[in-house]
């Protein structure tokens, strides 16, 4: 199973889609970059790689990422604190593993406080001595389909009742309901045809269309 996370699923720009970040952005996050004269890591990766194919690991580390896009994230205490749990956990994705959030959160909060990030950040609190997943933190687990430690689904719709699923064995990793491509199903919807029809057609069910054009409408109006 752990040969999914090493899986090249996406382009760089079908990447960036899909998370609903900008293509340079993400790249900065795979690759690294100079800026103002210096030099800095990648993020995600533990080194560049000089390409713009993205494995799945990748993509789900950037799912977290995206979640702090707009929030002035620390991006050289973020590159510390995934470098800390790398380490920690012997792996070059932590957070495409499920341990650090479920077994392993003493070891995640250590990697916070070693790492200077800021509260708001963080994934793991403690609470009367007991390391608990933030709100963050919960919500990207429960983003995350899991097949015991291993990261095997992700949705990228931010509402928890969707059910959008991006599956890298499902569709060539486009988001889906049920096997069924969210992107055909908009495009019968807009070539015309009732919800009902759509819903018969691919046996699914009216809310599953609904659900579909809504992920697909939302990602046409933030593009």
């Amino acid at each position: 199973m752990a040969s999914v996370l090493d899986r090249e699923m996406y382009s760089e720009a079908m990447a960036a889609r899909l998370l609903a970040v900008p293509q340079s952005t993400l790249h900065y996050w795979l690759e690294g970059g100079t800026r103002r004269g210096v030099a800095y890591k990648p993020i995600i990766r533990p080194e560049p790689r000089g390409q713009r194919v993205v494995t799945w690991a990748e993509f789900v580390e950037a799912g977290w990422l995206s979640e702090y896009r707009n929030r002035n994230v620390p991006m050289a205490e973020l590159r510390k604190f995934i470098d800390e749990l790398r380490e920690q956990f012997g792996v070059p994705y932590p957070l495409a593993d499920r341990r650090p959030l479920v077994s392993g959160r003493s070891l995640v909060y250590d990697a916070q406080t070693s790492a200077q990030l800021g509260a708001e950040f963080y994934l793991v609190s403690v609470i009367n001595g007991q390391a608990m997943l933030t709100l963050p933190g919960e919500a990207f687990i429960q983003r995350v389909e899991w097949d015991g430690d291993v990261a095997v689904a992700y949705r990228p719709d931010p509402n928890p009742r969707s059910p959008v699923r991006i599956d890298p064995d499902v569709r060539f990793g486009k988001p889906a309901i049920k096997g069924i491509s969210t992107e055909v199903i908009w495009e019968h919807d807009d070539a015309g045809e009732d919800v009902e029809s759509i819903a018969d057609d691919y046996r699914l069910e009216v809310a599953d269309v609904r659900w579909a054009l809504s992920y697909e409408n939302a990602q046409r109006a933030a593009a």
